[in-house]
């Protein structure tokens, strides 16, 4: 019996030993995790102290970056409209020149004109040959139609042309035996076209129907170019 209980005894104290040695092994083992989560948090620490630092150095960095490069493109902005500035009355100083001096070709080549006329005149007071006047008046208007001629002016022919509105204008509507109605028949004033404008209508006497026709076809006519007329005019 006493040797029955000396074992027991023994076995007790060995289960109690391995007991205390596991839990001093897992007292060790927290202890070491407490350890490691420590220094973690130590670490963490010192990051968030240091890196809130860095990141509002970066960004003043990047803001002074920000403000330089916006001074450079407001001074090419304000540049560029200097520029757009001057170019625009540049631009607008020559095109008032231009009109202002459109005409410079024109009055150049028409005073080559004037002087012909003016040797026309000193010629004629001192001569009296009629003949030679009226062939240098001719040389001065043919020389005169050229010239309007080199400028796109030219001449509208009317007379025995059957009535355009869009280049005649009827002053009067007479009878006329053997003319078809609605015919120019007489240019009491000349047109004129500048390429293809016309800057002046011809001024004409129109045929009119026979006597028995007269009446109808004369107020039809009328009344027809009194509104083409209108028509034309209100267009240009």
């Amino acid at each position: 019996m006493k040797f029955k209980l000396k074992n027991m005894e023994k076995k007790l104290t060995q289960e109690k030993n391995k007991q205390s040695n596991s839990e001093k092994k897992n007292d060790e083992e927290l202890n070491g995790e407490l350890k490691e989560t420590n220094g973690k948090a130590d670490d963490v620490k010192s990051n968030s102290l240091t890196e809130p630092l860095v990141t509002e150095s970066e960004e003043e960095n990047e803001i002074l970056k920000l403000e330089a490069e916006n001074k450079d493109l407001k001074d090419k902005f304000l540049r560029k409209v200097a520029e757009f500035e001057n170019y625009k009355r540049r631009i607008e100083n020559e095109q008032f020149n231009y009109f202002k001096y459109a005409n410079e070709s024109l009055i150049k080549d028409l005073l080559s004109i004037l002087d012909d006329f003016e040797r026309s005149l000193n010629y004629t007071n001192g001569e009296s040959n009629k003949n030679n006047v009226l062939e240098g008046n001719k040389l001065i208007f043919d020389k005169f139609q050229k010239i309007l001629t080199n400028y796109g002016v030219k001449k509208i022919e009317a007379l025995n042309k059957q009535f355009d509105v869009h280049f005649h204008e009827a002053l009067l509507q007479v009878p006329k035996d053997g003319v078809p109605s609605h015919t120019v028949i007489e240019e009491v004033e000349k047109g004129y076209l500048l390429k293809d404008k016309v800057i002046r209508h011809t001024k004409v006497i129109v045929s009119s129907d026979s006597d028995n026709e007269k009446s109808e076809g004369e107020n039809e006519f009328n009344d027809e170019t009194t509104n083409e007329i209108s028509n034309e005019r209100t267009k240009e």
